[in-house]
């Protein structure tokens, strides 16, 4: 049996990956179109001859592109050999699974507000409570890497030799937390009544500079922000039209997006994108190849 489902890459943030899974592989992308499968290469029994068995590490096995799926099924044979009864179950799968998956991710590890002990950021999420044990009880925050996501600076910036957007709102974050940081796990079921931030960082600054670090951090994050699920249709429509400066990115994850506010404002934009792409302009991750981590 297949399951499918969606959780967010942390940390940093990346993404809303969906995952579809077998009993022994898997398929993940962050767009809809480039999917990575992967494979489950052992199966211990943790260096106990008679303990139970234990799921062994997934291993990257191949990158196949949606519009390739049915042409892989009908011929499934390679220059290597037949291909691997798991990915042709997968491709079956997913060649007419209607995205996006259903988040799944509710198990949330949050960095801390000093004061009030209220959400600032996430750190993690996970899908099965017996999952949190297994994460590292950090309590730093990390944007995503000017390298995968540059953020423009202004001219003055430049002139005073200001390091990335991206590292500066790290800063930020880590000044607020305090010098003794405090971070837990919520799970979002029996926590509604606390306040999380929509885009998973506060977004409320008492200094203007870092207020405005924030913003420019997240508007040049809202392509990727759009895919989160359970935002609120005034913040969805907020991030819409912060996408606009961002056309190629949005028609990229376009997809994942489990919602739209605006209907206009995303056609204006995917229009846009695509005159672009005709020019033949793509966007800027897409000359890198940094996987599924950051797609």
């Amino acid at each position: 049996m297949i399951r499918a489902h969606s959780q967010r890459l942390l940390q940093p943030y990346s993404a809303q990956v969906q995952i579809a899974e077998s009993g022994g592989a898997r398929a993940l992308s962050t767009d809809g179109d480039l999917w990575e499968f992967q494979f489950i290469y052992a199966n211990g029994r943790g260096g106990k001859p008679n303990g139970p068995p234990q799921r062994g590490r997934f291993i990257r096995a191949a990158h196949i592109r949606h519009r390739d799926l049915a042409q892989l099924i009908a011929n499934p044979s390679t220059e290597d050999g037949e291909v691997d009864q798991r990915i042709l179950d997968l491709a079956t799968f997913l060649l007419d699974a209607r995205l996006p998956f259903e988040a799944a991710d509710r198990y949330e590890y949050w960095l801390l507000e000093p004061k009030n002990g209220s959400p600032l950021a996430l750190i993690f999420s996970c899908v099965e409570a017996s999952e949190m044990a297994s994460f590292p009880k950090l309590t730093e925050w990390t944007a995503l890497p000017a390298a995968v996501m540059p953020v423009e600076t202004s001219e003055a910036e430049r002139s005073r030799s200001y390091g990335p957007v991206n590292y500066r709102l790290e800063r930020c974050v880590a000044e607020r937390a305090g010098p003794k940081p405090r971070a837990q796990w919520f799970t979002r079921r029996y926590h509604e009544s606390e306040e999380f931030p929509p885009f998973l960082v506060r977004e409320d600054w008492d200094h203007d500079e870092h207020q405005d670090l924030c913003r420019r951090y997240l508007h040049r994050q809202a392509p990727r922000l759009l895919m989160l699920h359970g935002v609120s249709w005034e913040n969805r429509q907020r991030m819409e039209l912060a996408a606009k400066a961002n056309a190629l990115d949005v028609a990229r994850f376009y997809a994942l997006y489990p919602e739209v506010a605006d209907q206009g404002v995303m056609d204006k934009i995917r229009i846009e994108a695509r005159l672009r792409m005709a020019a033949g302009e793509t966007a800027y991750a897409m000359g890198r190849r940094d996987g599924v981590l950051y797609q």
